[in-house]
């Protein structure tokens, strides 16, 4: 049912009942996203609210159908407005309205827009179907948004193909429902079976395969937090798994979590996951990595790291505010507009914010910049000015800086530049570089105070702790002062966490501030230095491969160990 078939009137009361698949945010749905951003109430169980809520819209309230597992409470946030589920009711953990039917229905005749949001898909989830039917007894409007369902989603996660050429039968098993009938069918089949489990029950379900027919030596892959940055894959035989999990030390997590999926065949390709193994074999799967920018600065680098399987950790290390005295940025606006510059650089996103913030302030907008020609240092600032609706003139070719714009800039020629001046906003602590060279050029510059760097606030005590204490794996540092402001507001780097520098002049600064650097880029680019930190995250899971060991993080050496220095 979609939301246009919705009776009239209940357009805005409805419940829809959404997949969000085995874990991954990135697997959601278009349409999923698109039924996120219109909801009014979330209802769902702590670790699927994580994987949806990013994608809801401001002031959606947020009702969980199971408790906090570190307080035992139903928290809720952004109270729903329905005369039926209001404050008290989400946070005062009344056992009765946990109920997810009870939650979404009363919020749906609330007049609600509400997302009821399960694991996988919602087709394979029997509580779903159950409040599925509650919604349709009691005339409460709802649609079905599938997701990828958890028993497809994690082999495909773990290299682990369901079928191959000669289209073996595949099998789908809940082991926490499943019958004798159920097991005695599966293991009479010699199909592949996917079995949903969890990892205190892995053994007892191999056994109930056993029991019901199938070979002890059957091979078996045995999957936990599939499409996460947590996953992790085993891979053994009916007969050795409990031996191969106790070796492993893995033990079952105290919440239960997500379930265990087990992919149980002779033609499963568990023989071949060595090959098939895409996900956890990206050259920084599972990595924390210490991202010490702004905001606005870390988002595309974040990405980036999250492409090869890293868990960024955001950690502005200074904050941007603007220039003490407006005067000069204010007369330089208004020149902009009458004329006065041939050229305005800017050297940052910061600078491109700053003067669209003044452009606003005045009532302008892009059209200002009308036969004024614009540069931009790099990609990043030139996507700042896009979104501004400004096209820029000029980005350096080569070096992204302020000496590769430099080597691009033209001259002033009094012959084809009817004027000479050119606008610079740019930060209080910005370098003479730029200036220096336009003036070398031929060019006038006013160079203009946009906004001022300060310091940021200290980050949380984990996040502290975890950074001495070698939490991380590995920290990217983009400038010579995330290196000082970090070291002041959080600490120094343990010596088992990889250090990367953006470039000689940052690499210095780390190492007068007493930390090996391990990784440099081999141009000052923030997103070179990620594919820098990715090759050295390669080789070391290559070297680590070829000598036999298992792969493991910088941050689970033994405490203490001395480090190599890496060649870069």
């Amino acid at each position: 049912m979609s939301p246009t078939a919705f009776p009239a009137g209940l357009e805005h009361g409805h419940v829809t009942f959404l997949g969000a698949g085995p874990g991954d945010p990135g697997l959601l749905t278009l349409r999923a996203v698109e039924a996120l951003a219109n909801a009014d109430v979330l209802v769902g169980e702590h670790e699927v609210l994580d994987v949806v809520r990013t994608h809801a819209r401001a002031g959606a309230a947020v009702l969980h159908t199971d408790p906090d597992p570190s307080t035992g409470e139903y928290p809720g946030t952004g109270t729903p407005q329905s005369p039926v589920v209001d404050g008290a009711s989400t946070t005062a953990g009344v056992p009765a309205l946990r109920d997810a039917a009870h939650l979404s229905m009363e919020a749906a005749r609330g007049g609600k827009r509400v997302v009821r949001a399960v694991s996988g898909d919602p087709g394979l989830d029997a509580y779903a179907a159950e409040e599925m039917l509650a919604c349709a007894a009691a005339g409460v409007p709802f649609e079905v948004v599938p997701g990828v369902a958890t028993a497809v989603g994690v082999p495909a996660y773990a290299g682990v193909p369901l079928r191959d050429a000669h289209g073996a039968d595949v099998r789908f098993v809940d082991a926490r429902t499943a019958s004798d009938r159920c097991w005695t069918e599966v293991g009479a089949s010699d199909g592949t079976v996917v079995v949903s489990t969890t990892l205190d029950s892995v053994a007892a379900a191999a056994g109930e395969l056993v029991a019901a027919g199938r070979k002890p030596d059957t091979p078996m892959t045995v999957t936990i937090a599939g499409t996460t940055t947590r996953q992790r894959t085993w891979t053994a035989t009916l007969g050795s798994i409990a031996q191969t999990l106790k070796q492993a030390k893995i033990l079952p997590s105290p919440q239960g979590g997500r379930p265990v999926i087990v992919v149980v065949g002779e033609r499963s390709a568990a023989a071949q996951r060595d090959r098939l193994s895409w996900f956890e074999s990206k050259p920084l799967f599972g990595w924390q990595v210490l991202v010490p920018r702004t905001k606005e600065q870390a988002a595309s680098l974040s990405d980036q790291l999250r492409s090869y399987g890293a868990v960024p950790h955001e950690v502005p290390t200074i904050a941007v505010e603007p220039p003490r005295t407006p005067q000069q940025m204010e007369r330089a606006v208004k020149g902009l507009v009458t004329g006065r510059y041939e050229w305005i650089a800017f050297t940052s996103v910061n600078a491109v914010k700053a003067v669209r913030e003044k452009f606003e302030e005045y009532g302008l907008d892009a059209r200002a910049f009308a036969g004024i020609k614009v540069a931009a240092v790099g990609e990043q600032t030139a996507k700042a000015l896009v979104a501004f609706g400004v096209k820029p003139d000029l980005i350096p070719s080569g070096e992204q800086s302020a000496a590769g714009l430099l080597e691009d800039w033209p001259p002033y020629d009094p012959v084809f530049d009817p004027i000479d001046r050119v606008f610079l906003p740019r930060a209080d602590i910005a370098t003479e570089t730029l200036v220096a060279g336009l003036i070398e050029l031929g060019w006038e510059v006013d160079d203009v105070t946009a906004y001022r760097t300060v310091r940021a606030s200290p980050p949380p005590a984990e996040t502290r702790e975890a950074i001495k204490g070698g939490g991380f794996d590995a920290v990217l540092f983009t400038s010579s002062s995330t290196v000082r402001n970090l070291v002041g507001i959080a600490g120094k780097p343990h010596n088992v966490t990889v250090i990367a520098c953006i470039g000689p002049a940052t690499a210095k600064t780390a190492e007068e501030h007493g930390l090996r650097v391990d990784v440099m880029a081999p141009e000052p680019s923030v997103h070179k230095l990620a594919e820098a930190l990715a090759d050295f995250g390669m080789r070391r899971r290559t070297a680590a491969l070829e000598a036999g060991d298992p792969v493991t993080r910088p941050s689970e050496r033994r405490p203490g160990a001395r480090r190599r220095r890496a060649s870069t």
